[in-house]
């Protein structure tokens, strides 16, 4: 697939970094300060070459805010020279993706910010890039924030950006928090929690929304509340008009819906399925409801999207969570050139990259 790269980087004050306690060391693994003090009190400077690489074919995220962790965390930044791939470039196994060149004293506090940095955001991109992909275009959620700490919100929203920006695809996310580094906003559906208070009625949630929206909101209202997602979506549909832009099925894993009941014995019926899709769709297309779109979430992973796809299920969008932030993508960082003397220990195992730019 050609993807599109991404070569302008963020300026580093956007990351809102703790500088004073990542210059102490604070955020580092002990044997990295424990290291640096020793060369300080033996007023050793060796001057080295670190590289970083890790050892999947993945996606790259995080690389300018791991730059900007050395500019401004760093006890030189102008003492130091750094090349660096962009965030969304794809790499791969062994492939270096940054080098920085100076005394290592000036950088070693950091190591294990930086890694741990690329290590987070190269998975987030990696895992959207392949759920975007497996959507064949269509707009997916970005859905993990209520699978994880807070603090993972910014840095995951602006990873899943840049996969979008790859695949060059739609994909919202759901906090303000996750879209700030790009400046959008986070979207969403009226959840089960509106519905129940308004004492269960969906479609009184759902005019009470739809009259509060802003007119570029698309409005999308989940329909399983009552368990009976067909029958809710047209309720849904019949009262909001053409101010519904779709409906959001999310049926439990443990329950299966009321159009169902009938057809049980050769499929799985649980949550949210491909008979249960066709049914919602069937309805609404046959009401005269063609236009309102069908969003799916609830336990998909990429491998379910593509079985979706692969079956033409119709699907307009899918929001997915927690599938997105597991896994791992670790990344190592090795000192190859001592006072230009090479390291037998990894310096063979490197990819070289052509594609690695001058930081300025």
């Amino acid at each position: 697939m050609e993807t599109a790269r991404v070569t302008r980087r963020l300026d580093p004050e956007v990351f809102d970094l703790p500088v004073e306690k990542m210059k102490a060391g604070w955020y580092t693994d002990a044997y990295f300060n424990h290291a640096r003090d020793t060369l300080l009190a033996d007023g050793r400077r060796p001057r080295v070459v670190m590289q970083v690489f890790q050892k999947s074919r993945a996606y790259l995220g995080g690389m300018d805010e791991s730059i900007a962790v050395l500019k401004l965390c760093s006890h030189d930044w102008e003492a130091l020279t750094v090349h660096a791939l962009f965030d969304g470039d794809r790499i791969e196994p062994w492939e270096t993706v940054m080098t920085i060149e100076g005394d290592y004293t000036l950088f070693a506090h950091l190591e294990t910010v930086y890694l741990g940095v690329l290590a987070r955001r190269t998975l987030v991109t990696t895992n959207v890039v392949a759920v975007l992909e497996a959507a064949n275009g269509k707009p997916v959620i970005f859905m993990p924030a209520r699978h994880d700490h807070h603090r993972n919100q910014t840095g995951d929203g602006y990873a899943a950006y840049v996969a979008g920006q790859v695949v060059g695809a739609e994909i919202g996310v759901t906090t303000d928090e996750q879209a700030s580094w790009w400046g959008g906003k986070g979207v969403g559906t009226v959840p089960h929690a509106l519905i129940s208070a308004y004492g269960g009625n969906t479609v009184l949630a759902a005019t009470k929304f739809a009259e509060w929206a802003p007119g570029d909101l698309n409005v999308t209202v989940l329909v399983d509340f009552e368990n009976h997602s067909v029958e809710t979506a047209l309720e849904v549909a019949r009262a909001l008009g053409p101010r519904l832009w779709g409906v959001r099925l999310d049926t439990s894993e443990s329950l299966v819906d009321r159009s169902l009941w009938g057809e049980m014995g050769d499929f799985r019926p649980t949550g949210v399925n491909e008979r249960l899709v066709h049914n919602v769709r069937a309805a609404l297309d046959a009401d005269g409801f063609e236009r309102i779109k069908i969003v799916v979430s609830g336990g998909f992973t990429v491998e379910r999207i593509r079985e979706f796809e692969r079956r033409g299920v119709p699907v307009d969008a899918y929001g997915i969570g927690s599938s997105l932030i597991r896994g791992s993508n670790d990344f190592t960082g090795d000192v190859v050139l001592t006072d230009g003397r090479p390291s037998a220990k990894v310096g063979r195992r490197h990819s070289p990259s052509q594609r690695l730019e001058l930081v300025g």
